[in-house]
């Protein structure tokens, strides 16, 4: 068991806490699920970025997906090999092209007719080959939030089959640029299989279609999305998703790219935070607390249910909304949710933040991030290690204060 209030002592609050034990299982379960197959898992950055985070994968055999520059740069810097580096996203500017060129990475993602036209064009100048892989959107409704779904038309990502067809032939056709992959990935927090494996059989003949031209393509990217546990979905096992997906490649001698990140970190995740006091308005109840949604924007961005427990509290338990000490109506940790009385620094923890949690958190209304800290098994006994320093407002006026 974590100690949290000890953890809280020593590093104070806000604070986020990332179980290391948890995200390794998760990353082995998944690995694990593709044995019968050559396979390859990239940690999908973005879900956390932590350079410790990505480390820790990195050293279990991960590779890296990463949706922009910085992200490759984080990668190296955690010691991802650059053979198991992919550059995926929408936009990528000229000079992201050009360093991900420069650093021989595993491939490029392509998402468009455009960015295929300009990368082709930068490889030239630069005189060097780029290997690439194309992401197909496969339109298929991946039941999940709309926000998160990504694999319909309606969509901003990848290309139709048909469009991504023309772009292999002409990757096979020039010069420069070496056609090894394809892509997709229809949405995350997916908790249905069917989708996936609707989408992974189009995918897969689209790929069958491409060898009778001659094109080889060696990396199935099946993107990620599977998802985690927040209040009470029915999950999808490693097995039966490697099972899924498996079933649709009958004849192909392909590498497994899986891309996962809230299935390896989501659920190892904890954000601690000190009650400062509650009131009553009329009939409605608030627990106001020192995290808010500059520190977890989940909950107001996409009306996310996190838990959040109260700390050794008994007692009757009634509803309230957990908020924060930012200026917005939309700052909020969890609304009508069933809690005891609270007192003035009582520990609140908040479940299931290891994704999406502290990167996508600010610093508006000029509050500094919160730590980051790893629990470990050390020799049997639970250790903790800083991973991540408070921000101070010194580092918040950093790039400001010398043009004043």
């Amino acid at each position: 068991m974590i100690d949290f209030k000890k953890l809280a002592k020593k590093y104070s609050t806000p604070l986020y806490v990332y179980d290391f034990d948890y995200i390794k299982e998760r990353y082995l379960d998944l690995k694990g699920a593709f044995k019968a197959r050559k396979s390859l898992i990239c940690y999908a950055v973005k879900a956390n970025s932590n350079l410790s985070v990505i480390k820790h994968l990195v050293d279990l055999g991960a590779g890296c997906d990463c949706v922009s520059i910085g992200e490759i740069r984080r990668a190296f810097l955690a010691g991802a090999k650059k053979y198991k580096i992919i550059f995926s996203g929408v936009g990528k500017t000229d000079e992201e092209i050009r360093e991900a060129i420069e650093r021989d990475i595993l491939m490029i993602n392509i998402e468009s007719e455009g960015e295929f036209e300009r990368i082709e064009e930068i490889s030239q100048n630069m005189q060097k080959e780029v290997r690439i892989s194309i992401r197909v959107n496969p339109d298929i409704d991946p039941k999940t939030h709309p926000y998160i779904s990504t694999g319909l038309d309606e969509n901003k990502f990848g290309v139709d089959i048909d469009t991504a067809k023309r772009l292999y032939i002409k990757a096979k056709n020039s010069k420069f640029i070496e056609p090894i992959g394809i892509h997709f990935h229809i949405g995350s927090q997916l908790t249905e299989l069917e989708p996936i494996k609707e989408a992974s059989l189009k995918i897969a003949n689209l790929v069958r279609s491409l060898k009778v031209l001659d094109i080889d393509i060696k990396f199935f990217d099946v993107g990620g999305g599977l998802g985690i546990r927040y209040k009470d979905e029915e999950l999808i096992k490693p097995y039966d998703y490697a099972q899924a997906i498996l079933s649709t490649l009958s004849g192909l001698d392909l590498t497994i790219v899986c891309e996962p990140g809230r299935f390896l970190v989501g659920n190892s995740g904890y954000l601690l935070t000190k009650v400062l006091y509650e009131k009553v308005n009329k009939s409605k109840r608030f627990i106001i607390v020192d995290a808010a949604m500059n520190d977890l924007i989940r909950p107001s961005l996409y009306k996310a249910f996190h838990e959040v427990e109260v700390l050794d509290k008994e007692g009757e338990k009634n509803r309230a909304d957990v908020v924060g000490p930012v200026c917005e109506s939309g700052d909020f940790l969890a609304k009508d949710v069933p809690l005891p009385k609270t007192s003035h620094n009582d520990l609140l923890v908040v479940k299931s933040v290891g994704a999406y949690g502290f990167t996508m958190s600010s610093n508006y209304n000029t509050r500094p991030r919160p730590a980051e800290v790893a629990v470990f098994r050390e020799e049997e006994v639970l250790a903790d290690r800083l991973i991540r320093r408070r921000e101070t407002f010194e580092d918040l006026i950093a790039c400001e204060k010398d043009y004043l």
